[in-house]
């Protein structure tokens, strides 16, 4: 990325509050831009119909629905993304089992790398 390419637009879906404020306080820091957030698979596949976005993170389980419909939209929208969860790779349905996948609770350098693999290399 040089200086002039614009900062990455990141969407957020997630319903835990205090985690979408945590990663709309880090991303910037980390050189992306927050491009919205939601909370709820409806939500997400609303604000989607309008938001620029360039990746996402996806949390899997949205007060215990299951966020596959979100990924399922992305992925057709061509959005790279990536999956929070605490239950690992083998929570998820065979369809994303190539789906990057970040464990929870994560640090700071987990994010900025597992958001690093997602970009294609300049």
């Amino acid at each position: 990325m040089t200086t002039t390419d614009p900062a990455p637009r990141v969407f957020i879906v997630e319903d835990e509050f205090l985690l979408v404020m945590l990663l709309e306080d880090l991303l910037p820091t980390l050189g992306y831009t927050v491009a919205g957030s939601a909370g709820s698979v409806e939500h997400a596949l609303a604000k989607l119909d309008t938001a620029e976005v360039d990746l996402a993170v996806v949390d899997v389980n949205l007060a215990g629905e299951p966020s596959f419909p979100v990924a399922d939209a992305l992925r057709a929208r061509g959005v790279p993304f990536l999956f929070t969860t605490g239950y690992g790779q083998q929570g998820l349905p065979e369809r994303f089992a190539d789906a990057a996948v970040l464990a929870k609770p994560f640090r700071r350098q987990d994010i900025q790398d597992a958001l690093a693999g997602l970009r294609p290399a300049a």
